[in-house]
């Protein structure tokens, strides 16, 4: 049996512990372990079911980055970066030290975030739930036994649910803080036990390593065709990276975040991380099948207590309940991990207010300023206190995880973008036949024929019209999908609702792109849609 104990212990962290340490356990030992412990339960058909009490989705509000020497001049300070002084940080980080010093148990994982060997970056995560470390060690990438001896963390992950803060002592804002220190490679987690925090903390620490290696960091799925075609989905959660990249006509390389290299788009993780709300075999059958299988935890699922069946569509625990699997559960998952340099790029917004059209074809300039823009519906249940969806913007598809300026993303992704002559398309997955309250959700029937005539190229060879307020190219029509739905100002029953409608929105996308107008170039900003709604 393999040593799965590293050479460096935890005393070379500064960690000073009389705790039992579970080190580098496997999945069922720590399902075992769970629940013994009271931390979960096991369904009919073996996914472990826990809950994470009030917190349901990420504490966005609560996230702070250390002002030091490393970050003072190189992170994007604001309303998604906000700083913590040093020495908070210090008494934080003394007060999770002693806080480690009493627990009886505690269970490490020695992981990777990243999947290319040359870019990936060495992840030691401390937790005092069994389940905890069975999520992480599912949705990072888990070296091989014959490694973890030798295993040398440079970074740290503290994450204890039961701790909680004081925010005159430690200048957070709540008793939930979690707290990222580049310098000192430390982050924190405490007050919460929403497990997505430690693996959205790992995809902020690559999204402000990489760019200085010229790799450009996504929060994106992405796919590989029949004929070596890698496919980049940009989206934000709820808007579909999970169920369009789980396609059973390609091979899955990830579900939510990539990096593009000069060779390959890789994979930061080895998991999903999947919404299992109204969760259906029939329309997403490859994730439905996760939830049957022993290694997937499932978190605020209801479940009957008796028979342990599974209520997908009962939202009573939380609107944003998920899933975590390995990605190998997915059946034609990528064993690398990786893939090509990608030939399409494809960026899925939720429009609340069903005015853009399923799908739109963009330039290279107008792909830069959608992505800059980040335009979707933040979903119910994501984030605590949004309960129905709101248009959002949200910069590079991402903002709450990019450390950096929005410009340096953009200009990385134009390069790369000119560089591999990569085709750009904008998929409208929200409502369609009027706003939110009024249309329907985007038929995902439609949406999956839509990009399978993308993908195959064969849509390229559509007509187009030009859109009258976004100026990018819409098809008019598609073999298999009805032309009215093409042109959603044909699906309203008031056309002039819509052209109303249409203009708000183009003046929210004209607001928000301010702030970035002196940063990219004219091309780029001739991009911006006018408010010149009419009959189309």
């Amino acid at each position: 049996m393999a040593n799965r104990v590293p050479n460096r212990g935890l005393d070379a962290l500064g960690i000073s512990t009389g705790a039992e340490i579970h080190w580098n356990l496997e999945t069922a030992p720590l399902v075992e372990r769970a629940v013994a412990r009271g931390e979960g339960q096991l369904a009919k058909h073996g996914p472990l079911v826990v809950r994470t009490g009030k917190h349901t989705g990420r504490s966005a509000q609560d996230r702070f980055v250390v002002r030091n020497s490393v970050t003072e001049d190189s992170v994007w300070w604001g309303r998604s970066n906000k700083p913590m002084e040093p020495e908070a940080f210090d008494r934080l980080h003394e007060d999770f030290l002693a806080a480690l010093g009493t627990k009886d148990q505690l269970f490490v994982a020695d992981l990777y975030g990243g999947s290319q060997p040359e870019h990936r970056v060495h992840v030691r995560v401390v937790n005092e739930y069994a389940w905890h470390n069975l999520f992480i060690r599912t949705l990072l990438v888990r070296p091989d036994a014959a490694d973890l001896p030798d295993f040398d963390p440079e970074y740290l992950i503290i994450d204890l649910p039961t701790f909680r803060a004081d925010p005159e002592r430690h200048g957070c804002r709540t008793e939930t803080v979690i707290a990222v220190n580049l310098e000192k490679k430390i982050i924190l987690i405490g007050g919460t036990a929403y497990a997505g925090e430690m693996k959205k903390s790992v995809f902020g620490l690559l999204n402000f390593i990489l760019p200085e290696h010229g790799i450009m960091p996504m929060h994106c799925s992405a796919n590989i065709g029949a004929a070596g075609d890698t496919a980049i989905f940009f989206g934000l959660s709820g808007t579909g990276k999970t169920t369009l990249s789980a396609d059973p006509k390609r091979t899955l390389i990830g579900d939510d975040e990539h990096g593009w290299s000069d060779t390959a788009v890789f994979n930061f993780e080895g998991g999903c991380y999947a919404k299992m709300i109204r969760l259906s075999e029939e329309a997403e059958p490859e994730i439905y099948a996760t939830t049957r299988r022993f290694g997937t935890v499932l978190e605020n699922v209801v479940m009957d207590p008796d028979t342990r069946e599974l209520d997908f569509d009962d939202a009573r625990l939380a609107e944003n309940s998920r899933g975590a699997y390995p990605i190998d559960f997915i059946p034609n998952s990528s064993e690398a991990n990786m893939g090509p340099v990608p030939r399409n790029l494809v960026m899925l917004t939720a429009d609340a207010f069903g005015v853009l059209p399923p799908i739109a074809r963009l330039t290279p300039d107008q792909a830069m300023y959608h992505f800059l823009s980040g335009y979707t519906a933040k979903v119910a249940g994501t984030e605590i206190g949004v309960t129905e969806p709101e248009a959002t913007f949200s910069t590079c598809f991402g903002a709450p995880f990019m450390p950096r300026h929005p410009s340096v993303y953009g200009n990385l992704l134009k390069a790369r973008i000119a560089e591999g002559g990569v085709s750009c398309w904008l998929v409208n997955t929200g409502w369609t036949g009027g706003k939110y309250g009024v249309g329907r959700r985007m038929p995902i029937k439609v949406t999956r024929a839509l990009l399978d005539a993308a993908l195959d190229g064969s849509l390229n060879n559509a007509e187009f019209r030009k859109d009258p307020n976004f100026g990018f190219e819409v098809p008019v029509a598609v073999p298999g999908v009805d032309p009215t739905i093409l042109d959603p100002r044909r699906t309203w029953s008031d056309p002039a609702d819509y052209d109303a409608t249409a203009a708000k929105l183009v003046d929210l996308f004209v607001s928000n792109f301010a702030q970035f107008e002196t940063h990219v170039d004219e091309g780029v900003r001739s991009a911006a849609p006018s408010a010149t709604a009419a009959a189309a």
